[in-house]
């Protein structure tokens, strides 16, 4: 079992209602409901960033496809590279639904 530095009794019901979520119409009430415009968008452009890390694009191409700064992309490639896994586990997850 992963045991995460975030854990607590908050975070973990957050994660109770992250896992609960059955369609993407529900994620977005969710995530409309919990967060700002802008986080939301921040959390869309580090998954969109992510997935183009993954699949070997350049810090110039990500930056001109997402619009993200160097500095976010650096941060992505650092989960990516040595954080939790779980940009790993979701990325591969979409790959095989997408197929």
């Amino acid at each position: 079992m992963y045991h995460s530095k975030l854990a607590s009794e908050q975070t973990d019901a957050l994660c109770e209602a992250l896992v609960a979520v059955k369609t993407k119409e529900e994620a977005y009430r969710l995530l409309d409901d919990l967060c700002t415009i802008s986080e939301v968008q921040a959390m869309g452009q580090r998954l969109a960033v992510a997935r183009l890390l993954n699949k070997g694009a350049t810090y110039q191409d990500i930056a001109g496809q997402t619009g993200a700064s160097t500095a976010t992309i650096s941060r992505v490639n650092r989960c990516v590279s040595y954080g939790a896994d779980g940009y790993k586990i979701i990325l591969k997850r979409l790959e095989r639904e997408e197929r």
